[in-house]
């Protein structure tokens, strides 16, 4: 691709939506379970891994460590008998915030590990200290040079250490690391104020299917007691709860009826509560399946991000989105991301009536939007800008296009099954598309 040209999603609004969407595996899980497979002595098989660019750079990485990995389809084999690599590439590693996880398996499996500080989106601080001071506590020594974790365990045996660990705030990655750590420690390893989100018990039933002892997960205590080798185990990973709530989103803001499936009702709570505040009626017609029915009403409400059970930071911008185009005012708190507003910006250019007031984004209701030109500022941003391109009237072109690709799996094509008149060019500087994927174009 030449510099003067670029891939944008044009979106053309207003259009009717209805059908059944698949709901692809979790993206915050499988990233996380794929650094996991590190922990098995032989190797393992993932299923249900979602088609991302995110699970393509870890790939990456995990085989940059010696691993053999072969993928079919959703599913991936891991052969971890050649792991022996104890740093993962700086320039993967640094790009992907989920990669770091992997400092867990890797001190647990070697015995050291140098691994570069975590990158992503850039929604705010990320911080390592928790996942450092567990590591310390469980016997590690750990020092940052250069934007470098080293870390490493002395003694013969190389093994960490059981300890009582307390978590200053209940850090997803935090616990996943140090949960990882524990299988393979000598003695039992308790987290307390642990993060009880759905993608932190996969990854510690995983662990239990690999041989790990596990028990707590899903409350704000962890236990597990380590073991001296983990084995194989074919395991796969949970919907993805952030997919399907964008979805029910999509239902509401386009005034349409949409099923999805499979999906885990109670890791949606949270959000299918206010959407009902919205207006938006959902229904389970089946165990795994959830159908948005909307109402013709769409009134504001308040929404303040918070960990596990409350609402999720992932899904405030997509929420804000709906309420942009909702009756009345609100107000959406984001506490967990301190730079997770930037997409005010991108909606304000469709006409969305929003004001900015620290953490807080103060939301008052417009009749309609109207297409524009706008650019993804992070992954969850992209998803709210599709949305608010379904609703807008005319076009709306949306830049940036990496970030959405980062998390959600095929997002146009299943869009144009319920459908939505979405499509991905390439167009150069002046605008005109040279390539539409799946066909080539002179011009048009």
């Amino acid at each position: 691709m030449s510099k003067t040209e670029q891939s944008v999603i044009h979106i053309w609004g207003q259009n009717k939506l209805s059908g059944e969407v698949k709901i692809s595996g979790a993206k915050n899980s499988a990233l996380v379970v794929m650094a996991g497979s590190l922990l098995c002595a032989s190797g393992c098989r993932l299923r249900n891994i979602p088609g991302l660019v995110d699970v393509d750079k870890m790939c990456q990485i995990i085989e940059a460590l010696g691993v053999k990995i072969e993928r079919n389809g959703d599913a991936i084999d891991f052969d971890t008998t050649g792991f022996n690599c104890h740093t993962p590439p700086f320039e993967l590693v640094s790009k992907l915030r989920a990669a770091f996880f992997s400092i867990g398996p890797i001190l647990a499996r070697l015995g050291v590990a140098k691994v570069p500080l975590p990158g992503g989106c850039s929604i705010g601080a990320r911080p390592v200290e928790l996942h450092v001071r567990g590591l310390q506590a469980m016997g590690a020594h750990v020092e940052i040079e250069h934007g470098i974790v080293n870390a490493y365990v002395t003694g013969s045996s190389k093994r960490l250490k059981g300890a009582k660990i307390y978590l200053d705030y209940p850090s997803v990655g935090a616990t996943e690391t140090l949960m990882m750590a524990a299988t393979l420690a000598d003695g039992e390893t308790i987290l307390e104020n642990a993060a009880k989100e759905p993608e932190v018990v996969d990854l510690a039933n995983f662990c239990i299917a690999i041989g790990a002892k596990i028990t707590g997960a899903g409350t704000d205590r962890i236990t597990i007691v380590g073991v001296k080798e983990l084995h194989e185990a074919d395991y796969s990973i949970i919907p993805d709860r952030v997919e399907a709530a964008t979805f029910l989103v999509a239902g509401a803001i386009t005034n349409s009826e949409i099923s999805m499936f499979p999906v885990i009702p109670g890791h949606l709570m949270a959000a299918v509560a206010k959407l009902e505040q919205i207006g938006a009626k959902v229904v389970m017609d089946a165990p795994d399946r959830m159908r948005v029915i909307p109402t013709g009403i769409l009134k504001g409400t308040d929404i303040e991000t918070l960990p596990y059970p409350a609402f999720p930071t992932d899904m405030q911008a997509q929420f804000m989105a709906l309420l942009a185009v909702s009756e009345g005012n609100s107000v959406i708190t984001e506490t967990v991301f301190e730079n997770r507003l930037q997409h005010v910006a991108e909606l304000k250019l469709m006409g969305a009536n929003i004001k900015v007031k620290g953490n807080h984004a103060i939301v008052e209701g417009v009749a309609r939007l109207s297409g524009a030109t706008v650019t993804a500022t992070d992954l969850r941003a992209s998803a709210a800008l599709v949305l608010a391109g379904l609703a807008a009237h005319g076009k709306t072109t949306m830049q940036g296009l990496h970030h959405l690709d980062r998390g959600y799996d095929c997002l146009e094509a299943k869009m144009r099954s319920l459908g939505a008149k979405i499509e991905r060019v390439r167009v150069n500087s002046e605008g005109e598309t040279v390539y539409r994927y799946g066909e080539e174009v002179v011009k048009v």
